[in-house]
């Protein structure tokens, strides 16, 4: 069933067109990540969701009602949205209980039991309860915000780079923390981020927008292997583009002769992802595809750069396993694994 129901929106400020036809859609349950570059209009369109603004033209549908068009829009405490902001946006003068507990009536006679299921839900300890959030380290305070916002069953939860302001470690742990949380409860989520490994692990749907407009929607796995442009391949990741001469399913290139996916013919560019490129250190200077020329240790992965012989290319970068890597002016042979995409355009 689907939730949320944008149709073509548009907004405009002033000579900035920063919505333009916008159509997006997302089913029960659903974990959706909006992604695209600064000024891209991702963080326009989760505002004209909240409903702190208001669209030109178009809709904005919430369990098919009709939240938001040119002539009406509903207040945004009516609507019944979850939002949860990168800073958490808690109230510091409340406890965790009276921020978790907000926007439960007072009255409510499940008021106290409905808090202590949220904290444990967000997997929070009860003696936390008495602490106001100047006590609480960045993933507890989003913790307490995320549980904030599912206290009043929202039919729709909208999370604004909820993680950007978090470490790098504590970052993976919270988003798989709040995935986790939010599938359990049930509700059809949509992630704003300029973070695409984010956006790839956190959501079962992706939508790219660009300059206003949404380039290409799908899943992790469809836009990061086939992006339909240059543009979004190396926004989506690390991209090897090599200009390639398509003759049915295999394109001769730099690489040799590589299988791609569909049928082309003629002059074409083909993507690979860094980690699609196998190193294998038999080469020799008669029979080799390249020479290693920086080797850059991360630990569990490296990046190895590669000038491929005979081309005017910059070199290829490589991720690899750390293990017995080749040594900066080794000459190595590189094979493809899976098959190549060909860009659009």
């Amino acid at each position: 069933m689907t939730v949320l129901s944008i149709d073509k929106v548009s907004k405009r400020y002033g000579k900035v067109q920063a919505l333009d036809q916008v159509s997006v859609e997302a089913s029960s349950g659903m974990r959706t990540a909006v992604v695209g570059p600064s000024g891209s209009g991702k963080t326009t369109l989760l505002r004209m969701i909240a409903g702190f603004e208001t669209p030109d033209s178009g809709s904005v549908s919430v369990g098919g009602e009709v939240l938001a068009d040119a002539h009406r829009s509903m207040p945004a405490h009516l609507r019944g949205i979850g939002i949860v902001a990168q800073d958490g946006a808690l109230f510091p003068h409340l406890t965790v209980a009276d921020n978790i507990g907000f926007g439960i009536p007072r009255g409510d006679r499940e008021r106290t039991e409905r808090v202590l299921s949220l904290l444990e839900m967000v997997e929070l300890e009860p003696g936390m309860l008495t602490r106001r959030p100047h006590q609480l380290s960045g993933g507890q305070q989003q913790r307490v915000a995320l549980a904030r916002a599912l206290a009043c069953r929202p039919r729709l939860m909208l999370l604004d780079e909820p993680f950007s302001a978090l470490d790098t470690g504590l970052r993976e742990n919270m988003r798989k923390t709040v995935a986790r949380v939010l599938q359990a409860a049930g509700v059809t989520t949509i992630l704003v981020t300029h973070d695409q490994e984010e956006a790839l692990s956190f959501a079962d749907r992706l939508v790219v927008m660009r300059e206003g407009r949404v380039v290409q929607a799908g899943t992790p796995q469809d836009l990061y292997f086939h992006p339909n442009d240059r543009a979004t391949a190396l926004f989506m990741g690390d991209a090897v583009l090599l200009p390639a001469i398509a003759k049915g399913s295999v394109a001769a290139c730099a690489l040799g002769n590589v299988p791609i996916v569909g049928e082309h013919k003629g002059k074409v560019e083909i993507m690979l992802r860094p980690e699609q490129i196998r190193i294998a250190t038999d080469g020799s200077q008669q029979d080799n595809t390249g020479q290693v020329v920086d080797v850059e240790f991360s630990g569990a992965t490296s990046t190895i750069a590669v000038a491929l012989n005979g081309v005017a290319l910059p070199p290829i970068r490589i991720k690899t396993s750390s293990v017995a890597l080749p040594a900066p002016g080794a000459y190595v042979r590189l094979d493809v694994a899976e098959k190549a995409h060909v860009l659009e355009g």
